[in-house]
């Protein structure tokens, strides 16, 4: 466990490049962004950065929330969130679609625009929130952060009477499981080249309760 107390903060724009920074950290040996910006070919590395940096820059900039741990000030762990109303439209900006093709690539563009698309195909009706990015920093790993992230998470979005749960999605089989101990159910599932991209669903309190009553 961490030796210094863990604060959970709202973020803003101020914390874009720390942002940045772990997320590049947390999704550069994920398998499917391996697979998604070739992690074969040279330049792999510069094609993540980039991807995460306009993710990340959008995020901000359509002031959209993102919850953070921190410990002794420093951004242990982040999850990006787009609210019912606001989720997947990132990627309908050509503005968007540009700097991803300056920075990415062509082929790293259209198998991520494919990925996003498969992936929203999957979605269940009705307003959820959705969760485009999230992870824990490499040096704060094994130190539970995972949990308490998702509690936070799981606090906040239940605060919204009208959203029925949070949707996710990971090709990391580690991660499905750790998803699945903590209520996630699978939803569907999207091949990503020789990736399998596991779509889970966790219901907001009201849910529950109404499945109970």
């Amino acid at each position: 466990m961490p030796t210094s107390p863990v604060e959970v903060r709202m973020l803003d724009s101020g914390y874009a490049r720390e942002a940045r920074s772990l997320l590049y950290h947390a999704y550069r040996h994920e398998p499917t962004f391996a697979y998604l910006f070739e992690a074969q070919r040279a330049g792999y590395d510069q094609r993540v950065r980039a991807t995460v940096r306009e993710l990340v820059q959008r995020h901000f900039a359509e002031e959209l929330p993102a919850i953070g741990l921190l410990i002794d000030d420093r951004l242990a762990g982040i999850v990006l969130v787009a609210p019912p109303m606001r989720r997947l439209e990132v990627t309908e900006s050509w503005s968007w679609r540009l700097r991803m093709l300056l920075s990415a690539g062509f082929r790293g563009t259209r198998r991520y625009l494919d990925y996003h698309a498969a992936v929203a195909a999957c979605l269940p009706d009705g307003p959820h929130h959705l969760l485009p990015l999230m992870g824990v920093h490499p040096e704060f790993q094994g130190q539970h952060l995972g949990e308490q992230l998702l509690a936070a998470l799981h606090d906040w979005c239940a605060q919204d009477p009208n959203s029925q749960g949070i949707v996710l999605d990971t090709g990391n089989s580690r991660y499905l499981e750790f998803y699945q101990r903590h209520g996630y159910r699978k939803i569907g599932e999207v091949a990503v080249g020789p990736i399998v991209e596991h779509v889970l669903f966790h219901p907001t309190p009201q849910v529950l309760a109404k499945a109970s009553a």
